[in-house]
């Protein structure tokens, strides 16, 4: 899910509330979600 979220990120269809509203629901973990939006490599 990690990969998609990122992507979607990428491509403007997610806004920083959404991938944060993902790790609150447990879909990716919060370091995930920092790395999304900080526009980091994160290996998973």
């Amino acid at each position: 899910m990690f990969e998609k979220i990122r992507k979607w990120y990428r491509q403007g269809l997610w806004t920083a509330q959404m991938v944060r509203q993902a790790a609150a629901k447990g879909l990716i973990g919060s370091a995930q979600a920092e790395a999304i939006l900080n526009g980091e490599v994160y290996a998973a």
